[in-house]
């Protein structure tokens, strides 16, 4: 069952999700993003290319996630470290934080509260470009 929501490009989703079936939002080059959402809480199934990039952004949503696949050199706040599937994290709301896929690809299952509402829209605000010089 879906409900429509105020955003023309994508629906509520409530109940059983294929992901296949989702939109993509490509954010930044090598990193897809699948979004799923309800009224307060949305998912963020993202697939990294090996050294892909979301460079250090902010928003003011909270977000959790688990590195399913690959490994990340993940940066919140002050601290970086490589994490390895299984590995959880949450970040809160306006802090700085960034992710790079190495040693191979990568796939995050994030979640954000409240919804975000550039992706609800298939788009993307708070990431910036990525630097290619």
């Amino acid at each position: 069952m879906s409900r429509k929501s105020e955003s023309p490009n994508q629906k509520l989703h409530t109940g059983f999700i294929d992901r296949e079936q989702l939109p993509v939002i490509e954010p930044v080059p090598g990193c897809r993003l699948r979004t799923p959402y309800a009224r307060n809480l949305m998912l963020s199934y993202l697939e990294m290319d090996e050294g892909a990039e979301v460079p250090l952004h902010s928003h003011p949503h909270e977000q959790g996630g688990i590195l399913l696949q690959g490994r990340l050199q993940l940066t919140i706040g002050d601290e970086t470290r490589i994490v390895e599937p299984g590995a959880m994290f949450l970040i809160e709301a306006n802090v700085p934080h960034r992710a790079v896929a190495v040693d191979g690809p990568a796939v995050v299952l994030d979640v954000f509260s409240p919804v975000r509402e550039d992706y609800a829209a298939l788009t993307n605000q708070y990431i910036p470009p990525v630097d290619q010089t």
